[in-house]
């Protein structure tokens, strides 16, 4: 049973998976590494594009390296999730400084890494270099929870526990790295989440969610938690030439190290507005969403000649027409500053 699945999904890859993605030209570690990162949390349509620029810009470990980080987030601007494009440029320090840019050759050594999970560790080591390991993102969770009926939610640590035992279970001994890609290219374009193919799944025959007509049951739901609603107003300062005055936030936390305009509470606003060259005026309101709360902005727009006419504060940065390219913006402040300049 156990070697009949394998040989099943790598029967079906070999005809039907995916062969043609950018990160599958050159199966070396780093191209593998940054589309793994990538991709958590993300469409694999939506990363092809951020995956060309980011490696034409950045073709090896050591150009990332060297890069600044501000660099690396800007051209991360929009992808989200953004702890994982600072992690990318820790660990391309690491490699370049301490392994001589080799990346290392096993999942426990690559755990070692920062933002290298168990997951993205597997897959780099199995599709690189073929070590016998499983990997577990959110496509093979979906298939391994319906094929073999292991129901709760997998965020759940006994539920991810039996996930993890069940994919290591059915590990094939020969081409892992054909086999991991198989069971990620199975759950992203066969076993999906809404209206899986079961007509064309190569294991329906095996699949035990399918046999009891409860496929949607499986994987099992995330408790529903209700979010709290924080408020916040942001500041922005905008020239007559257009200038938009940033402030960059600090480098953990949320938005860590991006851009952003600063922060104030409803009091520090009405202390601030007698010292300000023009009184401010509300733009429209943004929620943003997090995880575990949700972000009502006020935006409060302050308009002036000039550069000169107002204080400076920390860690800030003028955004105009010739560099706008050149800072990673939180989602906010992007919307913020397209309603501005149109």
């Amino acid at each position: 049973m156990k070697q009949a699945f394998a040989d099943k999904v790598l029967t079906w890859f070999d005809v039907f998976g995916r062969h043609d993605l950018p990160w599958q030209k050159s199966l070396t570690p780093y191209p593998v590494w940054i589309s793994e990162i990538m991709l958590q949390q993300t469409q694999v349509q939506t990363v092809i594009p951020y995956f060309n620029r980011f490696i034409a810009r950045f073709p090896s470990v050591k150009a990332l390296a060297q890069a600044d980080l501000d660099e690396v987030l800007s051209l991360w601007t929009g992808l989200g999730y953004y702890a994982r494009a600072r992690n990318l440029h820790k660990t391309a320090r690491i490699i370049s400084e301490l392994h001589q840019g080799e990346f290392p050759r096993s999942q426990q050594d690559l755990l070692q890494l920062p933002g290298i999970g168990r997951s993205t560790a597997g897959a780099i080591s199995a599709i690189c270099f073929n070590e016998r390991v499983a990997i577990l993102d959110g496509n093979v969770k979906r298939v391994i929870s319906r094929v073999f009926a292991i129901g709760g939610w997998p965020g759940h640590r006994e539920t991810a526990e039996q996930l993890w035992a069940q994919s290591e279970a059915v590990l094939p001994y020969e081409r892992l790295n054909a086999y991991t890609q198989a069971m990620m290219d199975l759950g992203a374009t066969v076993c999906v989440g809404k209206a899986p193919r079961c007509d064309i799944c190569p294991v329906t025959d095996t699949c035990l969610a399918l046999d009891r007509q409860e496929i949607p049951d499986y994987p099992g739901k995330k408790p529903k938690v209700s979010k709290p609603t924080r408020r916040t107003i942001m500041l922005v300062v905008k020239t007559r030439a257009g200038e938009i005055r940033l402030a960059q936030r600090p480098p953990e936390g949320i938005w860590g190290g991006l851009y952003s305009f600063p922060e104030l509470s409803q009091q520090e606003l009405e202390a601030l507005t007698p010292k300000l060259p023009n009184p401010p005026r509300a733009l429209d309101t943004l929620k943003h969403s997090f995880t575990h709360f949700h972000l009502m902005i006020e935006p409060m727009l302050v308009e002036i000649d000039a550069i000169a006419d107002i204080p400076r504060i920390d860690h800030e940065a003028w955004l105009s027409e010739d560099n706008s390219q050149a800072f990673g913006l939180c989602r906010p402040a992007q919307k913020i500053i397209q309603s501005l300049l149109g």
